[in-house]
């Protein structure tokens, strides 16, 4: 993609969706973590059928860790590799606890040092809670960054220092919302919807077909 096709990519996206938002459901900084955290190689609408009990039991750390790692597996039966997502919860609400109140750090360090918590859940919070212009490369955002040359690359931290360098700041907010949303519902990954698609004019694969 031509730099100067940005700009314009992301201001079709805004028009369509000026205020675009995770579609995994919380009510906190900690339900959000643990969203972010069981949503790894699961969809939105599975971890938020599954969070909907979880929550309603425990919503606090101290109220996850109390239930325990057993508890916590009953709850999330239904989402794929529910026993390690269990035991990394209930250890990070261990260490939120010890180590930082009770409360879900703001730095990226702290975040990417507990359990279950790589450099993308790190960013989903860091953008989503607290406002930072982080971008999270998820198979949805890795996709479309390269079927559209917006951010080419072969891996997802190749595709992330990409985007840091060619986002418009006006956009940086918000991007990784319209890229994860129009991969989900416009760019899928076997049959993307070229002829529906609002940004084509600009895309590398779109302008062919």
């Amino acid at each position: 993609m031509k730099p100067e096709a940005i700009e314009p990519f992301f201001a079709t996206l805004a028009a369509a969706n000026p205020q675009p938002a995770s579609e995994l459901e919380y009510t906190s900084v900690f339900e959000l973590l643990a969203a972010v955290l069981l949503s790894a190689q699961a969809t939105d609408v599975g971890v938020n059928k599954a969070t909907r009990r979880l929550f309603a039991l425990a919503s606090t750390p101290q109220a996850m860790l109390a239930l325990g790692e057993t508890g916590i597996a009953e709850q999330i039966r239904s989402i794929g590799l529910y026993r390690n997502k269990a035991r990394h919860l209930a250890q990070t609400c261990a260490i939120l606890l010890a180590q930082h109140g009770g409360q879900v750090p703001r730095s990226r360090q702290a975040l990417q040092a507990l359990p279950g918590v790589g450099r993308k859940t790190a960013n989903v919070v860091l953008n989503v809670a607290f406002g930072e212009p982080t971008q999270a490369v998820d198979t949805h955002v890795f996709r479309v960054s390269n079927r559209s040359g917006l951010a080419p690359g072969r891996t997802p931290a190749a595709v992330e220092a990409q985007l840091e360098a060619r986002l418009p700041p006006a956009y940086r907010i918000n991007a990784h919302h319209w890229l994860i949303l129009h991969g989900r519902y416009v760019c899928t990954a076997r049959s993307p919807r070229c002829q529906a698609c609002q940004v084509k004019p600009w895309c590398d694969t779109g302008r062919l077909t």
